[in-house]
């Protein structure tokens, strides 16, 4: 019986440790993690500003849109909006950022953060996968399946992926054309 206690102590000692020295170490990293996450939020923005200068940030519907950021022209005019948008795909959340003009079309589109299948749905963060969408959702419609693309093999192997990364572009186009021009 001593010896089971013992080992139970041991076992209990071990875990205190290590669990003192992960929240030790939490802390020191948080500042650091928080850092870069807003670093990349600000230069993934700025990659889809469309080169129009950013408004004050606004709540997003509480759905799938976490944010929304006005585009302003040089007279300071509403010239479209940049989305946070978060879909679902294979390997988790999707988080993506979109903007759009006001009549709803995609002017340009960057995954922030994904868990996808390197290869497959881990194009989505490529340049050439979100240029398919630019242009589209005005008087243009955004692809429903891969089966609208010009070349669904683009997409082969990552359906999952596009549906989400497409469902989440179709609805930040319905919101942007809901708030009128």
């Amino acid at each position: 019986m001593r010896q089971y206690l013992k080992v139970a102590l041991t076992l209990f000692g071990i875990c205190a440790v290590a669990a003192i020295l992960l929240a030790a170490i939490n802390q020191i990293t948080a500042p650091y993690i928080a850092y870069n996450t807003q670093q990349t939020t600000i230069a993934t923005l700025e990659a889809v500003s469309g080169g129009y200068e950013q408004g004050e940030q606004m709540e997003g519907n509480g759905d799938n849109i976490s944010y929304v950021v006005p585009l302003l022209d040089a007279d300071g005019s509403i010239a479209g909006y940049i989305l946070e948008l978060t879909t679902s795909g294979y390997g988790g959340p999707i988080v993506l950022a979109a903007s759009y003009r006001p009549d709803g079309s995609v002017i340009s589109s960057k995954v922030m953060s994904d868990d996808e299948t390197p290869g497959l749905g881990k194009n989505a963060e490529e340049s050439w996968y979100m240029e398919m969408f630019a242009g589209l959702g005005g008087d243009r419609p955004l692809p429903e399946s891969k089966n609208d693309l010009p070349d669904p093999s683009v997409v082969s192997g990552a359906s999952v992926t596009f549906n989400g990364v497409s469902s989440a572009i179709r609805s930040g186009s319905e919101y942007v054309r809901s708030l009128g021009e």
